[in-house]
């Protein structure tokens, strides 16, 4: 299956050419109240990811920091290189330590990832934390049946029987809307659809009831309507483990669909952070505005693209400064040459509780309000 050639994601860069434009998107479900004083499950401080090359070290992620509770959504957004799967890989320990450094710290349910042994990172994924991976026909084995991998994954952490880890399999497959279990239970994963295989790697993701779930862009090999499927499934079961949700996308019609925050990220670095519904309607950061400003949509007014000129910035030799200075059209509005040489900090900008932005350029909303949005038909 492929997915839809309809369905609104973040371009990369282009010709400006005639299309129909979307306005801020709409959030299509009820973002759960943040409780006063609620206790992060994860929290990411100060995080830092480079892999060596013979050209230089790749700086993947710079500084980044955020917390989640239980039972909330963050959606992770960007371009290709933002850093998203890299941030997200390292939560789970999965980098190559002879390869990558990493500093900074990742707390999930108090236990400190960065650092920890091989072998407590065997207890500790699939546990306490847990991945879906963006291709299931990859991630799954050809070679033994959906059952014997969910079964593999659910004995690794609990001393139970070949039987009883069967049975739990079983009921797996049934909790993520696979018809029939006990019979698929047997079958490979090429008697599988895509959207079926997907719904087996979220089965096999949950098995131990983690209380994290990443979703590294889980729907992106799947048409829109079985997306629509796997997006009802996640929130669902999210209600029912009462977990928290990493979901990493370039889409942002799925991020108003099931996020309660977002953490927009680019060239490494997180630069703006905040609820889905305040983001969407009314961002504060020229990138996070020249996203919404390049979405196509299916229907509304005909009018012209506006595409982020440039190219995302080589993560070999970053820019100096903002990293977004020389593809950000405000950058001239800064005096003294500010956006070029100063990197600004992620501050909170506005009185809304939770909002922050990196960006030296003053009353954004108000630009927003005044030059870009009226661009949004």
């Amino acid at each position: 299956m492929t997915s839809d050639a309809n369905t609104p994601s973040v371009p990369q860069g282009g010709n400006m050419t005639d299309q129909t434009v979307r306005a801020p998107q709409t959030v299509t479900r009820t973002p759960r109240a943040r409780a006063e004083g609620e206790e992060a499950y994860l929290e990411v401080t100060d995080l830092h990811v480079q892999f060596p090359t013979a050209d230089g070290k790749v700086q993947a992620v710079q500084g980044l920091s955020y917390a989640l509770p239980l039972r909330r959504t963050l959606a992770i957004v960007g371009e290709s290189g933002s850093g998203k799967s890299v941030s997200s890989m390292a939560i789970l320990g999965l980098h190559d330590r002879k390869s990558t450094w990493i500093s900074g710290s990742i707390k999930v349910g108090g236990k400190e990832v960065v650092g920890m042994s091989e072998k407590d990172l065997m207890s500790y994924r699939g546990a306490d934390a847990a991945m879906i991976f963006q291709d299931p026909q990859s991630s799954l084995h050809p070679f033994f049946t959906i059952g014997a991998q969910i079964t593999e994954s659910y004995r690794a952490h609990h001393n139970v029987s070949k039987r009883a880890a069967k049975a739990r399999a079983v009921d797996m497959l049934g909790r993520v809307g696979i018809p029939n279990p006990s019979r698929r239970v047997d079958q490979y994963p090429h008697e599988f659809s895509g959207g079926m295989r997907q719904r087996a790697m979220i089965a096999m993701a949950l098995v131990n009831d983690p209380k994290l779930l990443i979703a590294d862009e889980p729907t992106t090999a799947l048409d829109v309507t079985v997306q629509a499927q796997i997006l009802d499934l996640i929130a669902d079961l999210q209600r029912d483990f009462g977990s928290a949700v990493v979901f990493i996308t370039h889409d942002l019609g799925v991020v108003a669909e099931i996020a309660d925050d977002i953490l927009v990220m680019y060239g490494g670095n997180a630069v703006e952070h905040g609820p889905v519904e305040k983001i969407l309607g009314s961002p504060l950061h020229p990138y996070s505005w020249g996203l919404l400003e390049s979405i196509p949509a299916v229907s509304g007014t005909p009018g012209p693209l506006h595409p982020i000129p440039g190219s995302p910035p080589s993560l070999l030799a970053m820019p100096s400064g903002c990293a977004f200075h020389p593809r950000c059209e405000f950058r001239d509005r800064v005096g003294g040459d500010l956006c070029r040489t100063l990197k600004p900090e992620l501050i909170p900008r506005t009185a809304d509780q939770g909002r922050t932005s990196r960006c030296h350029l003053k009353e954004p909303d108000k630009v927003f309000e005044t030059e870009v949005l009226p661009r949004l038909p």
